[in-house]
């Protein structure tokens, strides 16, 4: 029985890691598309740019804060 816990708590840790990573590797792609955005003011797209560097942002953020929070119920 304590087995099967420590293993659902390990499965737990895991699955916040992942989720911290994968909002990072968001994060980096926000990141490459602010690269672009120079060229999007030349050709007036600024408002797409914006609001896709906002988008990968907040689902980064969301990302990162639901992992942390699955690693830290996980060790309690």
């Amino acid at each position: 029985m304590a087995n099967a816990l420590e293993s659902h708590e390990e499965s737990k840790r895991e699955t916040g890691t992942t989720l911290m990573f994968i909002g990072l590797a968001i994060w980096v792609a926000g990141a490459l598309v602010s690269f672009f955005f120079p060229a999007a003011l030349k050709i007036g797209r600024q408002e797409m740019f914006l609001s896709v560097i906002l988008v990968l942002a907040v689902m980064g953020a969301v990302l990162m804060a639901t992992g942390y929070v699955l690693r830290g119920k996980a060790e309690e």
